[in-house]
């Protein structure tokens, strides 16, 4: 219940709103000013009157920025919405029943899909370090564990302490990628299955349950539906990639403790994450080295296959004519090139599995290929099938986003004999696991060092009962050649790696922001998107078009298309039968080619319907900008003036596209001292650093 306030007979104070439980005690007050005046000023004409009437959480706003006060237990901070009343109950009823993080001990050994595992030390460190964050008060926490050392298990244990605890009642766990949600959304129904939870889909009704594991795509539409109180813990999964322009408003929104889970060395994480997670010195708050995990045996080794083809990462000379080995399978190709890249990874991998894994029973092992694009991914599936004619084509299949039934085939591939070998683009590189994997076959050219270290990640996984000794990765592009990378000289961005060769890149110095591996090019720069098992190339225009027509006359006849029509949300099994559907030749409509034809990375198949409809409209830039700096500026933790400061600069960057150094001696912002002020509030470097970021995390939009 929400009251207009009144006067203090004791204090002469005044409030403007009370918003009361439903006991009809104060819960706390709002204190509006004018959008000239900031907000934060106005705390101490409120705290009076709000430990008067017994409020013990305040709110501070002019109509622009929202700061939410718990002012028993820290300073006003900015949040993006209103918390609900029973938000702000259960933060009053959690701190009354809360235990110290100490009386819950940390488990030696935990059931996992049937089997004991053991508490790793690493992982007992990582939950000791996160109990003192909790415990001091810090409010964001950055792990880094390199792919295959248990991250999901680790977070999945502690999220059971602070809720035990009382520390959490509400956790949200988001990633970008369907697998790792599969992957998120099992782990904790396995180890924590007194705690509902649910995977939420776009187009579903939202489950008032404890735990929601969510697509950051998915969220980025709608954490409106949410008020910022509603979660108490954030986990975000492979982090680095999750805190830039859109995806940023779907992890500021929310007022909680964040947890950021990352396989990226330190030296690879841009500035912003570790300003995002308010870490020092620019270091994650707890790190695992992957030198101890495989020294200590944690991670399996791999090898490199030695002799094997290397006309590819040469190029090709041709009647005088160069082809750069960059342009493989775009703008030229050679079939005997990937007939003999198959035929030689398909002897030696016969060869070497019984050496790699003794307790294999059937050749040559669990095998991941990374194409370059889909129409390479389907040829060498189809030559490896050429190979092995007796398996009826079962012996490697193309799993790719456009393949209806890839669920399915992820499946019988990790759980079954066949698949042996699974061909991909971008599917398996990150976000995929099977323990049983022992061939990595590196089809195609890697210059991201992340990406490197995610798609070599795939095989490091222990597997005991298979008696897994290592994995051999066959590098056709002698991508391990450019990073410096061998089995005694693990690169990891720092030390080794990166050749000292005419045309390879130096070493980076630390944070000197380097590529980072998205696929922006297929946004932007590209004006096709490739569709089918095949690849077929169709024009994003084109794409778009048809996926509109389709939508307005499937809109009558089609159930499911008819209920997102009137706006009725779907279950979990028509949100999974409305995308199988979709999902079929000759168009295969489904997320990934849609949002890259509409050039729109957040973007969710529901959305993408109602936009086909007409019922949705995609914001405008300015709008996203309004969004991206307001998520910006909780993400930064700045003080009133300086929020105000750029606040003014953001509003010049909408009517110029960006905002340099030389507009602040320009009118109308030098009329205002712009330039000063900015030092002042900042200092030289710092002044030309934040608007270098608000280009980049605000403006870019």
């Amino acid at each position: 219940m929400l009251t207009t306030g009144g006067t203090d007979a004791l204090t002469g104070g005044r409030t403007d709103y009370v918003l009361h439980d439903q006991r009809g005690r104060p819960l706390a007050i709002i204190e509006a000013k004018r959008q000239a005046i900031h907000p934060y000023v106005a705390k101490h004409q409120a705290l009076p009157y709000a430990k008067r009437i017994g409020a013990p959480f305040i709110f501070l706003t002019n109509g622009e920025l929202i700061y939410f006060w718990d002012y028993q237990n820290d300073d006003a901070r900015v949040v993006n919405s209103f918390f609900s009343r029973r938000d702000l109950e259960r933060l009053v009823e959690m701190r009354a029943a809360r235990k110290p993080l100490a009386t819950i001990p940390i488990p030696d050994t935990y059931i996992r899909q049937g089997e004991t595992r053991e508490v790793r030390p690493y992982q007992k460190g990582a939950m000791q370090a996160l109990d003192r964050t909790v415990e001091l008060g810090k409010r964001r926490f950055l792990i880094e564990l390199p792919t295959g050392t248990g991250k999901t298990d680790l977070i999945c244990l502690y999220l059971k302490r602070l809720l035990q605890s009382g520390h959490a009642e509400r956790v949200l766990f988001l990633v970008d990628r369907d697998q790792l949600a599969k992957q998120a959304i099992e782990a904790v129904q396995d180890l924590l299955p007194g705690h509902p939870s649910y995977w939420s889909k776009p187009g579903m009704v939202r489950q008032e349950k404890q735990i929601t594991v969510c697509l950051l795509q998915t969220m980025i539409g709608r954490y409106a539906d949410f008020t910022s109180g509603y979660f108490d813990v954030v986990i975000a999964d492979e982090c680095h990639r999750s805190i830039y322009g859109a995806w940023q408003t779907a992890l500021t929104h929310f007022d909680a403790l964040h947890i950021g889970l990352t396989a990226t060395p330190a030296p690879y994480i841009e500035r912003n994450t570790f300003q995002f997670y308010h870490c020092k010195e620019e270091a994650p708050d707890f790190t695992y080295p992957i030198q101890e995990a495989f020294k200590q045996g944690y991670l399996v080794p791999y090898k490199f296959a030695t002799g094997i083809t290397e006309i590819i990462a040469a190029g090709a000379d041709v009647e005088e004519e160069h082809y750069d080995p960059a342009e493989f399978e775009r703008k030229w190709t050679n079939e005997e090139t990937n007939r003999l890249m198959v035929k030689e990874f398909d002897r030696l991998a016969w060869e070497s599995y019984k050496d790699l894994a003794p307790g294999q029973k059937m050749g040559p092992g669990k095998t991941v290929v990374f194409a370059i694009t889909k129409h390479h991914a389907a040829r060498l599936a189809h030559y490896l099938n050429e190979l092995h004619a007796q398996e009826k084509g079962r012996y490697a299949e193309v799993i790719t986003s456009d393949v209806p039934n890839a669920d399915e085939l992820i499946r019988r591939f990790r759980q079954e004999d066949y698949p042996q070998v699974a061909v991909s683009v971008g599917m398996l590189d990150t976000g995929f696991d099977c323990r049983e994997v022992l061939h990595l076959v590196m089809c195609r050219r890697v210059r991201s060092p992340i990406l490197y270290q995610q798609m070599r990640g795939r095989g490091t996984r222990t597997a005991p009962h298979i008696g897994k000794r290592g994995f051999v990765i066959y590098d056709f592009f002698r991508n391990h050649e450019y990073f410096n990378d061998s089995d005694t000289d693990i690169f990891t961005g720092t030390g080794g790696g990166y050749g000292t060769g005419k045309g390879k890149p130096r070493a980076p110095t630390p944070r000197e922001l380097i590529e980072l591996g998205l696929e922006d090019e297929w946004l932007e720069a590209v004006s096709y998107i490739e569709v089918g098992p095949d690849g077929e190339r169709v024009d994003k225009r084109e794409y778009v078009t048809d996926w509109e027509k389709a939508i307005r006359a499937a809109s009558e006849k089609d159930a499911l298309i008819r209920k997102v029509k009137q706006n009725q949300p779907l279950t979990e099994q028509e949100e999974s039968s409305l995308t199988e559907r979709l999902n079929q030749p000759e168009h295969y409509f489904n997320e990934e080619n849609l949002r890259r034809a509409y050039r729109n990375p957040g973007g969710n198949l529901v959305d993408f319907i109602r936009a086909a409809l007409g019922m949705l409209r995609m914001k405008s830039r300015d709008e996203r900008i309004e969004e991206n700096f307001r998520a910006w500026l909780v993400a930064k933790n700045l003080s009133p003036e300086q929020a105000q400061y750029l606040s003014l600069l953001k509003n010049r960057g909408i009517v110029k596209g960006k905002v340099s150094i030389e507009d602040l001696f320009a009118p109308p912002l030098s009329i205002l001292n712009a330039a000063n002020l900015g030092i002042e509030l900042f200092g030289e470097q710092g002044l030309r650093q934040v608007v270098e970021e608000l280009n980049e995390s605000v403006l870019a939009a």
